[in-house]
């Protein structure tokens, strides 16, 4: 089959394109899915670099790649619930930069959703929610979402705002318009940021998820009563981070491990069935053939992509 391989760690170019790559066999319980599209993340090049080897170690040779939409080519033994041909989203365990994979958490594909659209939601549509759920937010709250036009931001303000939050949103400019949509009060990045978010939210912050790192969790803890005697501490309670590597540092959240696999996949179907009905939706910035790989990590990883990168095999 053909797939996207790299042998060692580094930029975009170890990613290489090989044609005769073995097709994965499932094992018992596993599940071989023919790729139609893949979503390419942010961790797929933290990954080449060998950024994130505490949470997701490689084996060389490796193939990029964590979610996908495809269709059940094979079943494993001991596979209930599911058939040869059923139509599936979800994640891989042998990466979905390649014609085949082995899945490891999957979910029906709605019949009205594209394959592009399901291939958008699996890591977006997870860490979001997880990231909701450690921070508790609920109805009546005031969340500030750092990083609100990204992909999981965006997700994450759809998910917030349908549960009652009220949530204010960072982004530059030319994306306000599209957080007014998503039902998020927008805020500009950079310097005074704290004063922009207290004028949004007159009454107070209870949260805050930094979904872009950039130097942001002082402001956060700030926001959060950091200033007032003994609020840091609890301020650190309700902030979690998805983008800062000094989370540590300050004694906050990173949170970068996938959830209770029961949960994820329940999530994942709760997500395709609002995608499909519209009341979810990822923003499409590209589609690109599966050779293009590397290109498509270069465009994610400039940091100036608007939406979604889809890889098609």
């Amino acid at each position: 089959m053909e797939a996207i391989v790299y042998e060692e760690f580094g930029g975009p170019e170890v990613l290489r394109h090989a044609a005769g790559v073995a097709v994965p066999e499932p094992g018992p319980g596993e599940v071989r899915v023919k790729v139609a599209a893949v979503g390419v993340n942010p961790v797929d090049w933290k990954r080449r670099y060998g950024w994130v080897e505490e949470f997701y170690p490689t084996t060389f040779p490796a193939v990029p790649g964590l979610e996908f939409a495809g269709t059940v080519d094979g079943l494993g033994e001991g596979v209930t619930g599911l058939t040869v041909g059923d139509e599936v989203l979800g994640w891989t365990k042998t990466g979905a930069y390649a014609e085949y994979a082995i899945a490891g958490i999957v979910a029906p594909k709605p019949a009205g959703l594209s394959w592009e659209a399901a291939a958008s939601l699996p890591v977006a549509g997870e860490t979001a929610q997880r990231v909701l759920d450690l921070l508790g937010v609920r109805a009546g709250e005031t969340l500030f979402l750092h990083g609100a036009a990204g992909v999981v931001g965006s997700v994450g303000v759809q998910l917030a705002v349908a549960a009652g939050v009220t949530v204010i949103g960072s982004a530059s400019e030319s994306n306000h318009a599209y957080l007014r949509e998503l039902g998020a009060i927008p805020v500009a990045y950079g310097e005074g940021l704290a004063d922009r978010v207290r004028a949004a939210a007159p009454d107070g912050v209870d949260a805050v998820f930094d979904a872009a790192g950039h130097g942001v969790l002082p402001v956060a803890i700030e926001l959060l009563g950091g200033g007032e005697p003994g609020g840091e501490e609890a301020a650190k309670e309700r902030i979690v981070t998805i983008a800062d590597v000094e989370a540590e540092k300050y004694g906050i959240v990173f949170s970068g491990v996938l959830g209770d696999p029961d949960a994820v996949r329940a999530g994942l179907t709760a997500h395709a069935r609002g995608a499909a009905a519209g009341t979810l939706a990822v923003r499409l910035a590209d589609t690109l053939p599966l050779k293009e790989a590397a290109r498509a990590q270069e465009l994610s990883e400039s940091g100036h992509v608007r939406g979604k990168l889809i890889l098609l095999p």
